[in-house]
Formats: C-alpha cells, structure tokens, sequence
C-alpha cells in the first residue's frame, strides 16, 4: 500500500472524536479511546482507512506499517 501523501486523504481525529479503539499499522499497538489520531483514506481504495497514532504516521517513511 502506498500512503504517501498524495495517494491518501488525512484528517485528524480529535481526542473528543475518538469513540472506539483501533490498532495503528505504524507500530502495531492500539490507539485507545480519547486520544487523537490520524485517519488516512486511501484515494483509490477508501475501504482501506486506517487509523494511525500522530507520531508513527509522520514517520511512516523511516519504516514499513507492521500490519
């Protein structure tokens, strides 16, 4: 999967809009409830949305998601 920025759509989630738990393929652990994160969309494939913690989607480069 390519999640540059170009083939994805990012927003931010606020800690307020953080209702469920999900596990970030940037490091593998979970993103729990009340804590902001980042959703990217992919443009060509949107049913494969990913939540990702703040930090390991800005270093995404540095190394491959782990799921």
């Amino acid at each position: 999967m390519d999640w540059s920025e170009d083939s994805v759509e990012t927003r931010f989630v606020q800690p307020y809009e953080a209702v469920k738990l999900y596990v970030c393929p940037g490091c593998g652990r979970d993103i729990a409830r009340g804590v902001g994160h980042v959703v990217a969309v992919p443009r060509l494939a949107p049913d494969l949305r990913r939540h990702w913690h703040k930090g390991c989607w800005n270093n995404r480069g540095n190394r491959p998601p782990v799921n």
